[in-house]
């Protein structure tokens, strides 16, 4: 990779990412502007790197100034600032700095320092705080990749560095992490045949070569294989196995960065929005909001929603208005949010009373005041209710499919807004507020948790309260984003009270049901025999193959050793036996012997004439 000299576009902010790269640029980036010639991706990657070899309390100190310098970097780096590069011989732009670019920065590094304290905090080792930071990088360098080769070179590594982190921690996430990355590895193989292919349509992968994927087979093979990191219903079965499995502090991590970069990407490749992708997100909202439902593991339930949150972006995404593209983006910026707060109480709860399941907990709002807190304000924000950060972003998705009249999509994701309220009330109750059948004598949540928790909090807050601080991030218009009019207070007041109903009248239902029945229940087991019976399949061919081949060298042993007889035996089959050829003491030749030596002079004389 040779590096180019850094440039900059020296415009106005701008919206649309094809425009900043096609500006010719013009004035060299200033030295005060020089940090942002070095993508910050490669500064977290080098603290990863030398992180297993330093003192625990210094490596994670380094690990949230990297992080949190992202933050700052992208929310501080001018609009239009990119880096030319040659890669493998072609153009390309290895990071690049647009309204997308930007807010998935800002909230990638803070969400990164916010979980790296965390993770020192919950006694991670620091090769899996390593693992994590690797993670973090190669997803930075995903969103600030200015062409789809580079972005498909990160989105491998983040595929390889994720998996190792669910890997770290041995055990049933083993299992979990070979299921990831095969899902993955498929998914990206995907993106790549989509990438070659748009390639050969338009002669470059720049962002600003096209509009997007190239219409046709490109765009559907990109489709399902993005969809595979979005979790696409069908394709979403890793994210309920995998996200419970690791260590706590792993989940917080893995919890924010795939789906999300899946979705920027989706918005790349589909910036005009489309519809099939917009109904799928819709679908993927209530199918994963259905079996959130239906779980007693904590994280488990976390995992569907992530499912079902990602629907709401998705959707957003596929409507592809400038309302929508603008809510799909803040929903993505509050879902990191209030989701990693989530997996951050749920981490406390299982390291301090080390259970999994919520029909065995209860009681814990008095022994984790703090915890139970947090986990309000994220359970509030996840569900949209009024002066929390979700209440904007979901409003503005919604009131995007309404305004485009998708009542469809409008009723669906309405619903899935009611079984959210349904799930986080369950989850709450049976967590924090329904009296245990024991008493939960656990140690408080240390400082850092506290620190890491509380400041996510206040933040999922001030942005439902103030959100016009995040209006001033987002790629596409607010201008239609009024989320304090009295018919969206009143839709969620509305949502809030069906939840409460809801939960009331299942409660019970609830309880005696199962996790569900999802669609690995088929897709193991088929992917299982068809394996076999492929693998089988292919050692039986070969073992049939094998056998010709044996008998024919056999047999052509046996001529080379006895030619006469070899050719005899058909004759004699042919024409008859010799068996009376000897008559009398003399010698007489039978009729298998004549014709085999009338064939042999005939054979000698065509020899002789040629």
């Amino acid at each position: 990779m040779s590096l180019s000299p850094v440039t900059s576009v020296l415009a106005a902010s701008t919206l649309d990412a094809a425009t900043v790269l096609a500006s010719e640029p013009s004035v060299s980036i200033p030295t005060a502007d020089v940090p942002t010639a070095i993508p910050p991706a490669f500064v977290v990657l080098a603290v990863a790197l030398v992180l297993p070899v330093l003192l625990r309390k210094l490596g994670h100190a380094l690990g949230v100034l990297a992080t949190g310098g992202v933050a700052v970097w992208a929310l501080l780096a001018p609009a239009g600032t990119y880096l030319p590069v040659t890669f493998l011989g072609f153009d390309a732009v290895l990071f690049h700095v647009d309204a997308f670019s930007k807010l998935m920065g800002v909230i990638f590094g803070f969400i990164g320092a916010a979980a790296v304290l965390y993770s020192y905090s919950s006694d991670a080792r620091n090769r899996q705080t390593a693992f994590a930071l690797g993670y973090v990088g190669t997803s930075i360098g995903a969103v600030f990749a200015g062409d789809w080769l580079t972005m498909v070179f990160f989105w491998e590594l983040m595929a390889v560095t994720s998996t190792l982190l669910v890997w770290d921690y041995g055990g049933e996430a083993v299992r979990a992490g070979f299921r990831y990355a095969i899902y993955h590895g498929l998914g990206g193989s995907l993106l790549m045949a989509a990438v070659v292919w748009h390639y050969a349509s338009v002669g470059s992968f720049l962002f600003s070569a096209s509009d997007g994927i190239v219409a046709g087979v490109p765009a559907v093979l990109a489709a399902v294989g993005i969809g595979v990191n979005v979790g696409f219903v069908g394709l979403h079965t890793w994210l309920p196995d995998t996200y419970p499995r690791p260590h706590v502090a792993a989940s917080v991590f893995l919890s924010v960065y795939t789906t999300k970069t899946g979705v920027y990407g989706l918005a790349r490749a589909f910036p005009d929005g489309n519809l099939a992708i917009a109904y799928m997100g819709s679908a993927m909202a209530l199918v994963g909001v259905v079996y959130a439902l239906l779980q007693d593991d904590m994280r488990r339930l976390l995992s569907y929603h992530i499912q079902s949150q990602v629907g709401y972006m998705v959707a957003g995404v596929g409507v592809g208005t400038a309302l929508a593209t603008a809510g799909a983006f803040a929903h993505v910026f509050n879902h990191i949010l209030y989701k990693a707060l989530l997996f951050m109480t749920a981490g406390v709860v299982i390291a301090r009373t080390g259970e999994n399941r919520l029909k065995y907990l209860g009681g814990l709002g008095r022994t984790l005041p703090v915890t139970a807190l947090a986990f309000t304000v994220a359970a509030l924000s996840i569900s949209g209710f009024p002066g929390f950060n979700g209440f904007v972003s979901k409003g503005m998705i919604t009131a995007a499919a309404h305004n485009e009249h998708l009542d469809g999509i409008f009723y669906i994701l309405l619903a899935a807004g009611v079984g959210t309220f349904m799930s986080f009330i369950k989850f709450g109750y049976y967590a924090f507020l329904k009296e245990s059948k024991g008493s939960w004598n656990v140690r408080r949540s240390v400082t850092g948790q506290r620190v890491a928790m509380l400041g996510v909090a206040a933040l999922c807050v001030a942005l439902g309260l103030y959100p016009d601080a995040l209006f001033a991030l987002l790629p596409g218009s607010t201008a239609d984003a009024h989320p304090f009019t009295t018919g969206h207070l009143g839709e969620g007041f509305l949502l809030a009270a069906l939840g409460v109903v809801g939960f009331a009248a299942l409660k019970k239902p609830l309880s005696k049901v199962g996790p569900g029945v999802d669609v690995d229940s088929v897709i193991e087991p088929l992917t299982f025999y068809g394996m076999r019976g492929l693998v089988r399949g292919v050692t039986e061919l070969f073992a049939a193959v094998d056998r010709v081949a044996v008998d024919t060298a056999n047999a052509a042993l046996a001529a080379a050793g006895d030619p006469y007889g070899t050719i005899r035996g058909p004759l004699r089959a042919l024409v008859g036996s010799d068996e009376d050829a000897l008559r009398d003491g003399s010698l007489r030749a039978g009729i298998a012997t004549s014709v085999l030596l009338v064939l042999a002079v005939l054979g000698a004389t065509l020899v002789g004439l040629l």
